[in-house]
């Protein structure tokens, strides 16, 4: 049974008007100002209100506005009675959020067709919004279950053995030699073929999957180090990524020392490679997170640097040994562009805060050179190497590379 409140001063016409409707079948409430009616609507809230414009005291417009202004009675359907069919008045009313007007005397059908209209727009609405949460529902559920079964999918190539760690060289720029190795994670589908980090990393994070991925890939990257090592390749370091869900992980530094004792690696042998985006979530837990590594011995890297949330301040409070130079401003280094002051502030302002520095994505001679007279410490890209299988990088070891 649906419920109206009628707010009239006028005792003669409220009495008629719950009588008339009352006989309709309606659950129906009087007030006799708009005081009263104000605390009915609010402590039983109906589903449509009745309300005479002039009334002494609260008149008609303030009980509409209080009412606008609660939440739990902003939507209930308002009809105002008024005695006066003027235009202005009624614009007035609409304005402050009146659904409808009926003008004095009025008929029972007009009455009752008002409150019918108001009652089926508003479960109209209500419909459409059920729809719509429904609709949202199965949305939210379809986007769940693809997530899981992205997240399935990517564990099963985990089982497989489908992913694979290459190693791209890091280069002393003055030497030419090898000195260190950034691992970095492939997925070698049997039907699909190498599919892109690009592609997969992002499901990966999303997924939650990449702290089980990033685990592998440390643990991978520090077994086959190990390895390298016992074959009388000694001397490299290994530069691994840390995602932020993976760095986030309560016990990051308690597995890292696990993997690497069960690795038999030296943790100054293992570089830890972070994103400036890591820097500015939460500093204090940050730095927390990253002085636990380095009391183990790891080597830390700030990855990207000048691409995100470059910060001076971070480089003095975090406990960084190395800075990345993005390949972006690598690139054009040699046209005489802006690219070319900003690589050589980097690397004075890094060595003045005795970090080292490493250049990605170096491409040509041109850039090399340009490096080399700006004594930066390290290059890496495809100008010496593409990221390497295992055995391919191997090969480069053994040649004296």
């Amino acid at each position: 049974m649906k419920k109206i409140l009628v707010i009239e001063d006028e005792q003669v016409i409220r009495e008629n008007i719950l009588k008339l409707l009352k006989a309709e079948g309606f659950d129906v409430t009087g007030a006799e100002n708009g005081s009263q009616g104000l605390y009915a609507a609010v402590s039983n809230v109906p589903d449509v209100i009745i309300c005479d414009v002039m009334m002494p005291e609260l008149d008609g417009y303030g009980v509409l506005v209080a009412l606008r202004s609660n939440p739990v009675t902003a939507t209930v359907p308002f009809v105002f009675l008024t005695g006066k069919a003027d235009r202005s008045e009624m614009r007035q009313g609409m304005e402050l959020g009146a659904d409808d007007y009926l003008t004095k005397p009025f008929s029972k059908a007009e009455l009752v067709g008002a409150i019918s209209s108001r009652l089926k727009k508003q479960e109209a609405v209500a419909e459409q919004y059920n729809t719509l949460r429904s609709q949202s529902s199965e949305l939210i559920q379809d986007a769940a279950d693809k997530l899981e079964r992205i997240k399935t999918s990517l564990c099963d190539a985990l089982e497989r053995e489908e992913f694979q760690v290459y190693y791209q060289p890091q280069v002393n720029v003055h030497t030419g030699k090898i000195i260190s190795a950034e691992a970095l994670v492939r997925w070698l589908h049997p039907e699909k073929g190498l599919i892109s980090p690009a592609e997969f990393i992002p499901h990966a994070e999303a997924t939650g999957f990449i702290v089980q991925l990033g685990e592998w890939v440390l643990q991978t990257a520090c077994r086959q180090m190990q390895v390298w090592e016992n074959a009388g390749f000694s001397g490299l370091r290994v530069a691994v990524n840390l995602s932020p869900r993976q760095f986030h992980q309560p016990d990051l530094s308690t597995r890292v020392a696990q993997i690497l004792a069960e690795t038999g690696l030296q943790a100054s042998s293992l570089e830890l490679e972070l994103t400036e985006s890591l820097m500015v979530e939460d500093a204090e837990s940050a730095i927390a997170t990253l002085q636990h590594l380095k009391n183990l011995g790891v080597c830390i890297s700030l990855d990207d640097f000048g691409t995100g949330y470059s910060s001076l301040s971070y480089l003095t409070q975090y406990p960084f040994d190395t800075l990345k130079i993005d390949r972006c401003f690598i690139s054009n280094i040699t046209d005489g562009c802006t690219n070319a002051a900003i690589v050589k502030a980097i690397i004075e302002m890094a060595h003045s805060l005795c970090l080292e520095v490493i250049a990605e994505g170096v491409e040509t001679e041109a850039e090399k050179d340009f490096l080399w007279r700006y004594k930066c410490d390290i290059m890496q890209g495809y100008l010496f190497s593409p990221p390497l299988a295992a055995a391919d990088f191997e090969q480069l070891l053994m040649a004296g590379k």
